[in-house]
């Protein structure tokens, strides 16, 4: 490996979730605390920085200009940054995302530069733009002074992609004490991939999103029962920042007091011991001690669905739900993770139930427990106001009418429809009367009734 990767801290810091002015504006960034955070990170040794070009609507990198660019010098830090060009119309729209980043964070280069989310259809984006060969000769121009990528997928794609692109210098990868043997991240065979690869890893998720660092009472009380003095989160960046082949670990923080906790676990770390690494797993075993979807993530049921409903993506985020007891988080995850085969494209047909080894009610999860407008917890019922309507329409064949009438819940007090035909089928009678048989067709498309309409 001939890449240098000197003066990278062990722990970095994440800044996908800033602190926020206003919770409900992306943008509204806490410019004075991240200064604090920023100024807390940096005297405690904390030098390598992550962002994203689509990091709090680009906000979070003009908020570091400010926090960090503006007030440090140079080789006090490394940055880092991302393209997401799966996400861009076109390969102009995909490159000028590196230009963007370096004018937002005020500097002449990007120390780690990463194509975002490979995985699936998305790598072929990056194909179709030329990315691989517009950071390559961003690296030789000096805008770049190493090149990787992140990927959620498995290690069969993240080997697939190593194997396709030996010269990128490092790997960006999910990995936690939850995720290790989990069946469908698998960061344990992913970490495995890497290291055959020679590449160093980036852990990026060290506490999922937060959720090991606030964990059920169930998990909370096996690790508190072991040092109580410990926060939740330091259990979970001390088990990544002992895995070998590990270039940093990206640390979040949303708050000034987080910022805090994750230096002084980083000041004050020490390998895991094993009564320790014993309270992790009788954590893991704890959160998983609920009634899980046995599913192993085979794949067998996916095979032939005609529909493409990402199942064992499904199924897991289910698992992670009951285990987390977080239902927003799963949802948002859900959001992205199946994007692309939600469960609302499932048409009942059981052709995944008869692959599934496992004999998993698949049907019954996907339809009763993951509404269409998200997972878990039960769909909001459409409540009709309380009042009447009346509304009568002429269509070709007559007049349609329609009366509805509400009590402020979801059940109707009336409702009744007639529509043209029921109308015209008195005059039909009379239209039909003495006639030859044969004629009885055309008279009856005159009114072109539709009987069906009838039974309404």
């Amino acid at each position: 490996m001939t890449a240098s990767y000197d003066g990278v801290a062990k722990l970095g810091f994440g800044a996908m979730r800033l602190p926020l002015t206003d919770p409900d504006d992306v943008t509204a960034i806490d410019i004075e605390q991240l200064k604090a955070m920023v100024d807390e990170f940096i005297a405690k040794g904390g030098t390598y920085v992550d962002t994203a070009f689509v990091y709090h609507d680009g906000a979070s990198e003009t908020a570091l200009r400010e926090a960090l660019v503006e007030r440090y010098p140079r080789n006090a830090y490394t940055l880092a940054t991302k393209c997401l060009a799966w996400a861009c119309a076109s390969k102009e729209e995909a490159q000028a995302c590196l230009p963007t980043s370096l004018e937002r964070l005020g500097v002449d280069y990007i120390d780690y530069y990463l194509l975002h989310n490979l995985g699936g259809a998305r790598t072929v984006k990056f194909d179709e733009y030329d990315m691989w060969n517009y950071v390559a000769k961003a690296k030789a121009d000096g805008l770049v002074r190493h090149v990787g990528f992140s990927m959620h997928d498995g290690p069969e794609t993240l080997d697939e992609i190593l194997t396709a692109h030996p010269e990128v210098d490092f790997v960006q990868l999910q990995v936690n004490y939850l995720d290790w043997d989990d069946p469908v991240t698998q960061s344990a065979r992913c970490m495995e991939v890497a290291a055959a690869h020679g590449k160093l890893v980036i852990i990026m998720e060290p506490v999922r999103g937060g959720r090991l660092a606030n964990l059920p009472e169930r998990g909370a009380a096996v690790l508190a029962a072991a040092d109580p003095d410990a926060s939740q989160a330091s259990w979970a960046y001390r088990y990544c920042l002992d895995l070998p082949g590990v270039l940093t670990v990206l640390a979040g923080a949303s708050t000034l007091e987080q910022m805090q906790d994750n230096m002084r676990t980083f000041q004050t770390r020490k390998p895991l011991t094993d009564e320790e690494r014993g309270a992790i797993d009788g954590a893991i075993a704890a959160l998983r001690s609920v009634d899980l979807i046995p599913c192993t993530n085979c794949g067998y049921c996916v095979k032939d669905c005609p529909e493409g409903v990402k199942i064992p993506i499904a199924m897991n985020l289910l698992n992670l739900e009951r285990t987390t007891e977080d239902n927003e988080f799963v949802k948002g995850l859900y959001s992205w993770q199946a994007a692309e085969g939600p469960a609302s494209k499932c048409i009942q047909c059981g052709t995944c139930e008869a692959m599934c080894p496992q004999s998993i009610d698949i049907i019954e999860e996907l339809v009763k427990k993951i509404p269409h407008d998200g997972i878990g917890g039960k769909p909001k019922a459409k409540v009709v106001p309380e009042g009447q309507s009346l509304v009568m329409i002429e269509q070709p064949r007559g007049e349609a009418f329609y009366y509805v009438r509400g009590n402020g819940t979801k059940n109707l007090d009336r409702f009744r429809m007639r529509t043209p035909t029921s109308q015209n089928l008195g005059g039909l009678v009379r239209a039909l009367q003495g006639v030859d048989l044969a004629d009885v067709p055309m008279i009856i498309l005159t009114i072109d009734p539709c009987i069906s309409c009838t039974e309404r």
